[in-house]
């Protein structure tokens, strides 16, 4: 799916004219036109599904790979920083650090590709659950294994720029699947790796 940039355009005009201001004045001429290629840059993940990401990152190595059933050798990528906006509001999420562990079946994912799917997963209108279960998602259908865990911390506009207005909240948010979920040696260790 493609973003409609001219509709853009055509509504952020309509929103200055609704906040009682002239979009023709000097300052807002080209403002609905720049809204709306920031737009089309800040969402663009709402152009793929988890599928189409998992495609578009599927950069593995299996060679020489030989692991365990039993194995609870964990991957673990932490602190990386994405943005996103909130469904509810469009308000920035912001300061926001993802943290995705996974323990390997019979494929290693390149680990830039998991810093390029936790950016394009924020790049959608969200909710920071989401977030987690979308990139767990697609590390499960790259990685082929169902042993994935995701940690995400952020601060949220909706909560610290308007309404209860209380800066410096932080929402933590985990996705846990297979062992992650069910082992608690497995969960201790992601804990103390988190910290």
């Amino acid at each position: 799916m493609a973003i409609n940039v001219k509709e853009i355009e055509k509504h952020i005009r309509g929103i200055l004219i609704a906040l009682g201001e002239n979009p023709d004045r000097e300052g807002l001429k080209d403002t609905p036109k720049r809204v709306a290629k920031m737009y089309e840059e800040v969402f663009s993940g709402q152009c793929y599904t988890n599928a189409e990401i998992a495609e578009m990152f599927n950069k593995t190595f299996e060679e020489d790979l030989t692991i365990d059933k039993t194995n609870k050798d964990i991957v673990f990528m932490k602190d990386i920083e994405i943005f996103s906006h909130c469904e509810h509001h469009l308000a920035l999420m912001y300061n926001m650090k993802v943290s995705v562990a996974y323990i390997p079946k019979n494929k290693i994912i390149g680990l830039s590709k998991i810093a390029r799917i936790a950016d394009i997963v924020g790049r959608r209108l969200q909710l920071q659950e989401r977030i987690g279960t979308d990139i767990a998602e697609i590390m499960q259908l790259i990685t082929e294994s169902e042993d994935v865990a995701v940690i995400i911390e952020g601060e949220h506009g909706c909560m610290t720029t308007r309404g209860i207005k209380k800066t410096n909240t932080k929402t933590i948010t985990t996705t846990l699947r297979g062992r992650f979920k069910t082992d608690l040696s497995i969960q201790n260790n992601l804990m103390l790796m988190y910290k």
